[in-house]
């Protein structure tokens, strides 16, 4: 789908995984005014994202894409929702694009230790595109800071929150994961290789069998970016789920980097917030670890 004002910019490829925020960005791009196209990516992509899609393309399939990038104009691309499933490249061979191109695909692929995904990003860079972040088209979404709910943080729960911020320092230097949970003054969970998620699931477990115990909701969950990191990619994020999961877990509230994270469905997240008596807080990122910039 593309719409007739591109003022704001060049126009914009989305390149949509799974999840609605391929949906929730195109909402907010047409709402600006931008200009843009969606490419589903084939079996990744939801029934929604594909039926506003102008074209749908699997792995192999890099040749069409940047033919279809330059039919359409597109010189600015964002690369945006999930990849959950192993990449299947058997349509490379009936694409001449990307069979050319593969000596120079191997290399971007296999070269240094990079993210996949920052290595996908040169290989756009190297064809001559820009691949740009949320915070460059859409910013509106991103977490702003201060509180941005009804609940507001006790000093018990900041001090937690300073704990868990200093957990998450120590994640990104070892490049493990972006979250961590603080509870009555120490660490009870950090993330790793399953996701935000799963880790909250597992202090939820710990709730269960006593391993944590508090009176009425305590602790902190922190999520925020490498210091490195870059924002076109991986960019943290919190959603209704994580809303349902802390309070699953008795937390009292979510902290975030704000304009450093995502929070999608964002006014259902913060009613569902504010519903549970969870307090969601947007964090600035200082120059010390542990610092969190809000006292």
């Amino acid at each position: 789908m593309s719409h007739p004002n591109g003022e704001q910019g060049e126009r914009l490829a989305l390149i949509a995984g799974n999840g609605d925020l391929p949906g929730q960005i195109a909402d907010a791009l047409t709402m600006a005014g931008r200009d843009f196209e969606i490419v589903a990516i084939k079996g990744e992509a939801d029934a929604a994202t594909r039926e506003r899609a102008s074209a749908e393309l699997g792995w192999g399939e890099v040749g069409r894409l940047y033919s279809f990038l330059d039919e359409t104009g597109c010189r600015d691309v964002l690369l945006i929702g999930g990849v959950s499933s192993r990449p299947d490249f058997t349509s490379i061979f009936g694409d001449f694009g990307t069979l050319k191109r593969l000596p120079t695909i191997i290399r971007a692929l296999t070269g240094g230790d990079d993210s996949l995904l920052t290595k996908v990003i040169r290989l756009f860079e190297i064809e001559g595109f820009r691949v740009v972040g949320i915070k460059d088209v859409a910013p509106q979404l991103l977490a702003s800071s201060g509180v941005l709910g009804r609940v507001q943080p006790s000093s018990d729960d900041m001090h937690d929150l300073d704990l868990a911020m200093r957990a998450t320092e120590k994640l990104g230097e070892l490049d493990i994961g972006q979250a961590a949970v603080a509870v009555a003054g120490r660490v009870v969970a950090l993330e790793g290789a399953e996701g935000t998620d799963a880790m909250l699931e597992r202090c939820c477990e710990l709730k269960r069998n006593g391993r944590v115990r508090t009176k009425g909701r305590a602790g902190v969950l922190v999520k925020t970016a490498k210091r490195d990191q870059d924002f076109r990619v991986d960019l943290p994020t919190v959603g209704p789920r994580t809303i349902e999961l802390a309070v699953a877990a008795g937390l009292a509230g979510i902290a975030v980097e704000a304009q450093g994270a995502l929070i999608a469905n964002k006014d259902e997240t913060l009613q569902k917030a504010d519903a549970s008596d969870i307090f969601v807080l947007g964090i600035e990122r200082t120059t010390e670890p542990g610092d969190t910039g809000t006292r």
